[in-house]
């Protein structure tokens, strides 16, 4: 994906103010756009919401609306009217590379609606932090992490738990015929548990569910006083960091002994973030495994890759990283990027206050059909160089599936190879298939897609 960045638009000495929506158009950006992504949960996703959204087709209404917005008052950033609240939309390319490239300062990952939905169960991560406590916690983060390492180094417990875990999914899904998001996604969070907290935690399912409960209420942000959910959040946190204490060998909670640290790094408060994160990789796995089994050219080369070496070691499989980096792409799991201004900016010389929030929205940038002829379809070839290989030379501000910059997704690299070698395991000698009027690889791709809903038949694979 080696494309020239764009640069910073270079001041004008007769620029305006910048736009600013009128109240209708900050009224249908708002309803639209915005509303339809925090009624699906920010935080955790709400299943029935986001079904309607997919028969509502409101996806596909967001990316129209900006489109019409990006016409009728130009690249913007786009200010909108909102009593109490200074905000703006952030409508093109070189807006989001200053943005993402100047993170942390003077645009702050730590946005104050962010701040309000994480604090109910991750009070201390990196993602809420300002200053010198960020900067500690994203150096621990980036250490346990193997943040820009292909291959973890405890890849070889990752591949276990990837292996053994997977090959109970296939077994359910042989016995039914068919491979559905339930199936999938309780194998995927025993792997996850084994990979952070190590194999003591597999059955944990309680651990997991009580963040789920706490992340529910996340959805709420301030609107839901964090003092309700503290007593909930003690018993998770005295849970959690009962298996972080076991330093499980083969864990990431095994790394924090050796990482650098200091009073303020809160290792086990680093945890739920990386559960969080882990939660919706399993949404692009359901959709990676759909794209697949709607396109089965790219399904036999996965297959080859997959088969090609010892399976049980660690491997990076650039074209399954491909295939989840696409379902990412396509259908994002962190549909808003937030920043807050810590100091007024300008822009081409119009200013903006300091404390204002800007709004990247990133299904917008992956589906503006205007701008990017792979909008609507299955492109996986876009995330690999020339011989095949992940490439990761360039960023590219018109996908951001773990955002970008200094703020990119510290986890990034161990996300994709822990799906990968997840959905190679699940691949093994089956083929899958889904609905065609779901999902088919000569039609445009939705905009929105229910991983919820997802269910493939499954039967054996042909040789390759």
């Amino acid at each position: 994906m080696s494309q020239t960045v764009p640069a910073h638009r270079p001041p004008d000495p007769a620029a305006g103010p910048l736009p600013v929506a009128s109240w209708a158009d900050t009224g249908r950006v708002l309803a639209g756009a915005v509303l339809p992504i925090v009624a699906q949960g920010a935080i955790l996703r709400r299943r029935r919401v986001v079904a309607l959204a997919g028969r509502l087709r409101t996806d596909d209404r967001g990316v129209r609306i900006l489109q019409r917005m990006r016409e009728r008052y130009g690249p913007g950033p786009l200010r909108l009217r909102v009593p109490g609240r200074s905000m703006a939309v952030v409508l093109d390319r070189p807006d989001v590379a200053r943005v993402l490239s100047e993170t942390p300062e003077p645009f702050a990952p730590a946005n104050r609606e962010k701040r309000g939905a994480l604090g109910h169960f991750q009070p201390h991560a990196v993602l809420i932090s300002s200053g010198e406590a960020r900067a500690d916690r994203r150096r621990f983060n980036e250490s346990v992490l193997d943040s820009g390492t292909p291959v973890h180094s405890q890849a070889t417990a990752m591949v276990r738990a990837a292996r053994e875990e997977a090959a109970l999914v296939r077994a359910a899904a042989d016995g039914s015929g068919r491979l559905d998001w339930d199936t999938l996604f309780v194998g995927w969070w025993r792997v996850v548990r084994r990979t952070v907290l190590g194999d003591g935690a597999r059955d944990d399912a309680e651990l997991t569910d009580m963040l789920e409960t706490l992340r529910s209420a996340g959805n709420w942000a301030y609107l839901r006083p964090h003092g309700g959910t503290r007593a909930l959040r003690e018993r998770f946190d005295t849970r959690l960091r009962a298996h972080v204490d076991r330093a499980e060998p083969g864990s990431l909670a095994a790394m924090f002994a050796a990482a650098p640290g200091s009073a303020v790094t809160d290792p086990a408060g680093q945890v739920p973030h990386w559960l969080f994160a882990y939660d919706a990789a399993g949404a692009a796995n359901m959709r990676a495994l759909a794209l697949l089994a709607a396109h089965p050219e790219e399904a036999g080369r996965v297959r080859a890759e997959s088969g090609a070496g010892d399976p049980s070691g660690p491997r990076e499989l650039p074209r399954l990283r491909a295939a989840v980096l696409e379902a990412l792409r396509l259908w994002p799991t962190t549909p808003l990027l937030l920043r807050d201004s810590t100091v007024e900016t300008r822009w081409a010389g119009a200013p903006l206050p300091a404390g204002s929030a800007l709004l990247i929205p990133t299904w917008y940038f992956h589906r503006d059909d205007r701008s990017r002829p792979d909008a609507d379809r299955f492109a996986p070839d876009q995330w690999l160089d020339a011989g095949g290989r992940e490439d990761r030379a360039v960023e590219d501000w018109s996908s951001m599936p773990f955002s970008g910059g200094p703020g990119t997704c510290p986890a990034r690299e161990l996300v994709l190879f822990t799906t990968s070698t997840f959905l190679a395991a699940v691949l093994d000698g089956r083929a899958h298939r889904v609905d065609p009027s779901v999902l088919h690889g000569s039609r445009p791709l939705p905009r929105g897609l229910d991983p919820f809903t997802l269910s493939l038949a499954v039967s054996p694979s042909s040789p390759v």
